[in-house]
C-alpha cells in the first residue's frame, strides 16, 4: 500500500532556525529519507518552499480565481512530503514516528486511494 506522509510545520519556524540550524535540520531529513530508500519503502520525497511564492486557485461558474501567497490565515503550511510503500496502516504510522520533522512539526498519515470510497 502506498502512503503520503505529509510534513505540517508551524508558519515561521523555518525563519527562527537561522541557516545553520536550518542546514543541519535538512541534513536530518535527508538521511532519513535515504533510510527509508535503502529499506525499499520510499517512492518519493520533496521539499517545499515556504508558501509566500504559492498561488491557489479555483474554478467557479468558469471563472478563475487565483490568490497569491503569503496565506496569512494559516497557521500551518505544508513543508513536505515523503511517498512510501509498505505493507499496513501501522507500519506507516512506524515509518512517520522515525520521521526527524515529528519532532518539531505533525506528520500527517494518509493512504492513497480513490477518493469516493
Amino acid at each position: 500500500m502506498s502512503y503520503m506522509l505529509l510534513i505540517v510545520e508551524p508558519r515561521g519556524q523555518r525563519q527562527s532556525r537561522g541557516l545553520e540550524q536550518g542546514r543541519a535540520v535538512y541534513a536530518r531529513m535527508l538521511r532519513y529519507a535515504d533510510s527509508l530508500k535503502q529499506r525499499g519503502h520510499l517512492i518519493a520525497t520533496e521539499s517545499l518552499k515556504e508558501d509566500s511564492k504559492a498561488a491557489r486557485l479555483t474554478v467557479r461558474g468558469g471563472r478563475r480565481t487565483v490568490v497569491d501567497g503569503p496565506f496569512t490565515e494559516s497557521k500551518e503550511l505544508v513543508g513536505g512530503f515523503f511517498l512510501i510503500d509498505c505493507a499496513t496502516r501501522e507500519q506507516a504510522l512506524a515509518l512517520a514516528a522515525e520521521c526527524p520533522a515529528a519532532e518539531w512539526a505533525t506528520v500527517e498519515v494518509r493512504e492513497l486511494g480513490p477518493c469516493y470510497e
